[in-house]
């Protein structure tokens, strides 16, 4: 252990230290200082995203963390959809009528610290302890609302089955321990490299399962729809963006580090879970009410292709996988922001998809915007949204898996029936009620310049976000 480990875990200890005081800062300030809290806390994302980028990168701690290309992209994801989150959350949280509470970026950085470690981590405990960091802070922020049934519920169910999905993961970790003598990435590879056993083949399972719970992928998506409608609409905005990064990310490094030489046994659990996942959350979103529940159902359709990018086990997959939740989240980002400025005439928040309609007659400019959200998220050209699921089925049929990508083309056209539903309710229906007027000049502008990163225009940075991306993937092989 020397400088050069707490150099390459700069971001992590940064936002560290700076939670920590926004913490002592909440409990003598109370809940006056939320604002300030929220805005030192931005800051320390952008300082953090300034550290990994510019940090001398390498592994950390005798092994058990890495500072590399592919953690560096990963984070800036990170950071970037929490800073966002973050900037939408006072306002949102003051009118639902509960006010804003300082601990609330106290939660996030200290969720983002675990995140941070999840996409660094070389080694299962590392893994490990970064994952249950992520998840302590995310069942709380689930319940945040204490006295709303919905949130209670939300943080209730979210805790019980993220108490289970560790446990299989613990169990998985334990068995890899036991069969390869090692928690190490490189000395599970090293124990695989002869072939893969019976107990490390269980081992991988239980590591995936566990996996698979944090990024909502099927089957272990049972969770997704309850907690993202019951949960605050910020949080659940945060929940679909940047934990989902973080799992990904962490399943691509796993299985390419650590179960590399086990590609078949990996890649056959991959792809069942990913073709699951865009079918299920193509066809259980059609008879949707609620417009966040749409969502997350959405966002398990999405996780699936983001899986299917690196299934493909190549450097140009992973590059197809990391592009694809880049897009992702821009996209998710902007639908939750648009939600947001969902009010009727008396304030209330409106979710219920039905409330959309000839929302186009009276907020056209929301309506224009929703609609690119949807329409990206479906992949229909010219928008954006196409391009990462073009690099998706370009990364299979590269190697040969032509079924599958032609299978991922028919589930993402039963995809687009639901988000054209909501395209049809906001410019062909009747108005059902009266909105209140736009509120929330900050939002507004984001959701204005999240709608031009999914435009035609966004074309334009092709050519860096395939560098950026190409970089990340080849930092694993």
């Amino acid at each position: 252990m020397n400088s050069a480990s707490f150099l390459a875990t700069g971001p992590e200890i940064l936002l560290s230290l700076g939670g920590i005081v926004l913490m002592l800062v909440a409990a003598f300030a109370g809940d006056r200082s939320a604002r300030a809290c929220s805005i030192a806390a931005v800051a320390l994302l952008v300082g953090a995203g300034a550290l990994a980028l510019g940090l001398p990168g390498g592994a950390a701690f005798d092994g058990l963390y890495v500072a590399d290309d592919f953690s560096r992209f990963a984070k800036v994801l990170i950071y970037a959809a929490t800073a966002v989150s973050l900037m939408l959350a006072p306002r949102a949280f003051a009118d639902e009528g509960s006010g804003y509470r300082a601990e609330y970026p106290v939660l996030i950085l200290f969720s983002v610290v675990g995140m941070g470690m999840m996409v660094s981590a070389s080694d299962l405990l590392t893994l490990y302890v970064g994952l249950e960091l992520q998840s302590l802070a995310a069942y709380v922020l689930a319940s945040f609302q204490r006295r709303d049934v919905r949130s209670a519920e939300a943080g209730l169910k979210y805790f019980v089955l993220g108490a289970l999905a560790s446990g299989i993961l613990l169990y998985g970790v334990s068995l890899l321990y036991g069969f390869a003598g090692t928690t190490g990435y490189a000395g599970i590879a090293a124990a695989m490299a002869d072939g893969v056993g019976v107990g490390e083949l269980f081992g991988l399972v239980f590591v995936l399962s566990g996996l698979a719970f944090k990024a909502s992928a099927v089957p272990f998506h049972m969770w997704t729809p309850d907690v993202y409608e019951g949960a605050p609409t910020p949080v659940t905005a945060f929940f679909a963006s940047a934990p989902k990064v973080a799992a990904i990310g962490l399943m691509v490094r796993v299985s390419m580090e650590a179960f590399g030489p086990g590609n078949d046994a990996w890649r056959q659990i991959v792809v069942v879970s990913a073709l699951a996942s865009t079918i299920l959350g193509g066809v259980a979103a059609v008879g949707q009410v609620n417009i966040k529940r749409l969502l997350a159902y959405s966002s398990i359709n999405n996780v699936g292709f983001a899986l299917l990018g690196f299934a493909a086990g190549t450097a140009t997959g992973v590059a197809a996988t990391m592009s694809y939740l880049a897009v992702y989240i821009v996209m998710t980002l902007g639908s939750f922001l648009c939600v947001l400025q969902l009010r009727d005439a008396e304030g209330r928040p409106i979710e219920a998809i039905a409330g959309l309609s000839g929302l186009s007659r009276q907020r056209p400019g929301l309506a224009a915007a929703l609609a690119m959200f949807m329409l990206s998220l479906a992949g229909l050209p010219p928008l954006f949204g196409f391009w990462p699921k073009f690099l998706v089925f370009d990364a299979l049929v590269d190697v040969g898996l032509v079924p599958l990508a032609a299978v991922a083309i028919a589930t993402s056209v039963i995809g687009a029936f639901y988000y054209l539903k909501i395209v049809k309710t906001m410019y062909f229906d009747e108005p059902s009620a009266t909105l209140a007027a736009p509120a929330g000049t900050a939002e507004r502008i984001l959701i204005g310049v999240l709608a031009l990163g999914i435009s035609p225009l966004a074309y334009f940075l092709i050519p860096t976000l395939d560098a950026a991306s190409g970089l990340a993937a080849r930092a694993l092989f």
